[in-house]
């Protein structure tokens, strides 16, 4: 048995019940195998595959929190820290009812790939709660956020790790949870980023994930031949990342006639309203059953659909395995020239090789949604120098990493004889900085 077959083996074993880390530790590994395979034996003498794929530190918690009824409400807390070997671990908060271990540890290891794909001096990390804030008060959110940093204040600091925001986690949970963090260790810190604008935030962080994805798909057009002009696109989730995604894709000359939520997705022939999608999301946080109102020539339907429109480039940014084999079947008969991930690993395994085995232009989440971590570390970046940037220099930034990503995971897959293959190619050269590192720090 190979190493790399050695170790997926040992993984699935090790970490029961836990089908989507199994699944990203797959996904790496057997894109990474030409690389393991040209020095197998001293990697294996090494253990690194073994470092690689067992997480620092493993954080898990209780969280106590006291509702608006005054019952006392429970919900468990996790911190898994997965690789420092490239800097402070670096990694969000997811805030919802899905998240357990193995899911945290999934995001955390895409993390590591990810956070050394943008060229920063970052670590990966991830963490959350199975806490839901939808439908809960401000104070029910406060309460928890302020539990929840109680304890997770003890693991966290400017130079060992620093969260971001996540599914479930915005401006208005990052806040709380900094000022919990303030009040209990005394220090005004770049601890967390997505802060608010007026204490140590950066502008366009909120449009940095959505923004940055467009970025590195009009980079992938315009280095064959082509750009994103009056091309029509299908883009799933209406949360943080959609949102920005859409605005910046209708900017770059495209038109977007999808979105959805938990509930339903929307299409709208004539293109996404997205000051209507922001009213609806980000001020009511209502439903897409509210869009209608706003533009009473689109389409509402219940339940799953996005990826049955006609469209050139298709982005799914709503949530893990959104993305199935009918769906890339879908989306390969109406003629998608691209997908590109602006979730985390929303394209299951089989939906991506059908989509990449059918001539489809395929970029994977760690490389695609980079943006996001990208610009937090930029906001880290202007904490620890006391300055703010304008909105215009954080883009130019967020534009030049983007593009270089593109470049660098292009670079990659050639070189290992994978032209056009981008999981490979990003998996390769992430993994090639962090191997860099962990050699020369030792065995740790």
């Amino acid at each position: 048995m190979s190493y790399v077959d050695q170790i997926i083996s040992q993984v699935t074993e090790k970490n029961p019940a836990e089908p989507e880390f199994h699944q990203a530790v797959r996904e790496v590994l057997e894109s990474i195998r030409p690389v393991i395979e040209q020095n197998e034996e001293k990697f294996k003498k090494d253990a690194l595959l073994e470092r690689l794929t067992n997480p620092e530190r493993q954080i898990k918690f209780r969280v106590p929190w006291v509702d608006d009824n005054g019952n006392v409400q429970v919900n468990t807390g996790y911190r898994v820290q997965f690789n420092s070997a490239i800097g402070p671990y670096k990694g969000g908060l997811r805030l919802h009812p899905s998240v357990n271990l193995g899911i945290i540890k999934f995001l955390g290891f895409e993390q590591i790939f990810k956070n050394s794909l943008t060229g920063l001096p970052i670590g990966g990390g991830k963490g959350g709660s199975d806490f839901d804030p939808k439908g809960k008060s401000d104070r029910e959110v406060m309460a928890f956020c302020q539990s929840f940093m109680t304890e997770l204040s003890k693991y966290i600091g400017a130079d060992t790790d620093v969260p971001a925001g996540d599914i479930g986690t915005g401006a208005r949970e990052i806040g709380f949870m900094f000022g919990q963090y303030k009040r209990l260790r005394g220090v005004f810190e770049g601890v967390l980023t997505g802060k608010g604008l007026s204490f140590g935030g950066s502008l366009a962080r909120t449009e940095a994930t959505g923004y940055g994805l467009l970025y590195i798909v009009d980079e992938l057009l315009r280095s064959h031949g082509g750009d994103i002009k009056g091309k029509t696109v299908v883009v799933s989730g209406a949360g943080n990342v959609a949102i920005y995604a859409i605005e910046k894709a209708q900017q770059l000359g495209a038109k977007v006639v999808t979105c959805s939520d938990s509930t339903g997705w929307v299409y709208d022939p004539d293109g996404i309203d997205v000051a209507a999608l922001k009213e609806i999301k980000e001020v009511k946080r209502a439903r897409l059953t509210e869009y209608k109102n706003y533009r009473p020539n689109s389409e509402y339907h219940e339940g799953r659909g996005v990826w049955q429109i006609k469209a050139d480039i298709a982005l799914p940014c709503a949530t893990q395995n959104e993305l199935g084999i009918e769906d890339a079947k879908a989306l390969v008969a109406n003629k998608v020239i691209a997908v590109a991930e602006g979730a985390n690993m929303p394209t299951t395994e089989e939906a991506t090789k059908y989509l990449q085995d059918n001539g489809v232009f395929f970029i994977p989440g760690k490389a695609a949604n980079a943006g996001g971590v990208a610009t937090s570390a930029l906001e880290m970046s202007q904490n620890s120098e006391r300055l703010s940037w304008s909105f215009e220099e954080v883009d130019k930034q967020l534009k030049g990493i983007m593009e270089g990503i593109y470049h660098n995971i292009d670079d990659a897959a050639k070189r290992y004889g994978y032209e056009d293959n981008f999981v490979v190619g990003a998996n390769i050269a992430g993994f090639e900085k962090v191997l860099d590192a962990m050699n020369a720090q030792g065995i740790v």
